[in-house]
């Protein structure tokens, strides 16, 4: 489903000096497959996830989704491809704020192109406890309950692949296993690739594959 090969990313310091972020000789993983990302704060886990989802593009090599190496298409063609085959559950939620949970939820379908499902919408936004919430724009709903929202959003569309960046980080104690055990279930039982990035130690032990990013990251 996923493959990395000689993906390499730098940024430039304020002395105009390149500053490596990723070397990554190879990174797979199986359609299917469910695997947790994790490192230290500031080695490079948001960038491989933006390289994956095509919001930014490596410097070099290759990101292969579903068979199609997705640096080659050009900035409107990622954009499209992403709605059309990746989940992303965004640390900063990414909501729309002039718009309902439900209207984020169905907003999202739309952009893929694929039509809106609003029973699916309504469901997932119940799976996530915010069924009586539905009706409600982000700046009426909690942190955690716009990260709810966020979930439901990044699952609406039936990827093929969920890209889930710290997906219980601003969710309370009581909802962090309701988070997981629905993203888990659903990329489960609707054959969904799987890569969440977390520093929670209770969260990464659940999961069979667990990768520390500097394990196979050249540049740090």
């Amino acid at each position: 489903m996923l493959l990395l090969k000689d993906v390499k990313k730098s940024f430039r310091e304020p002395d105009g000096n390149p500053l490596p972020i990723l070397d990554i000789r190879e990174f797979r993983v199986a359609a299917s497959e469910q695997v947790v990302l994790m490192g230290r704060s500031g080695c490079g886990k948001t960038t491989l996830l933006h390289c994956i989802a095509g919001i930014s593009k490596p410097d070099s090599g290759m990101v292969e989704i579903d068979g199609l190496d997705i640096t080659r298409l050009s900035e409107a063609g990622r954009d499209l491809f992403r709605a059309d085959k990746l989940g992303y559950v965004f640390q900063t939620f990414n909501l729309l704020p002039g718009f309902s949970a439900l209207e984020n939820v169905l907003l999202g379908m739309s952009f893929a192109g694929k039509g809106v499902d609003t029973a699916r919408a309504k469901d997932l936004l119940g799976r996530v406890g915010l069924g009586h919430r539905l009706t409600h724009r982000p700046a009426a709903l909690s942190v955690g309950e716009q990260q709810r929202v966020a979930v439901a959003r990044a699952l609406a569309n039936r990827p093929k692949l969920l890209l889930a960046d710290e997906p219980t980080a601003n969710v309370d104690t009581a909802h962090q296993q309701q988070i997981i055990d629905l993203v888990r279930n659903t990329c489960r039982d609707e054959n969904v690739a799987l890569l969440l990035v977390t520093h929670t130690p209770e969260v990464a032990e659940q999961f069979e594959r667990v990768e520390r990013l500097e394990n196979f990251n050249q540049a740090g």
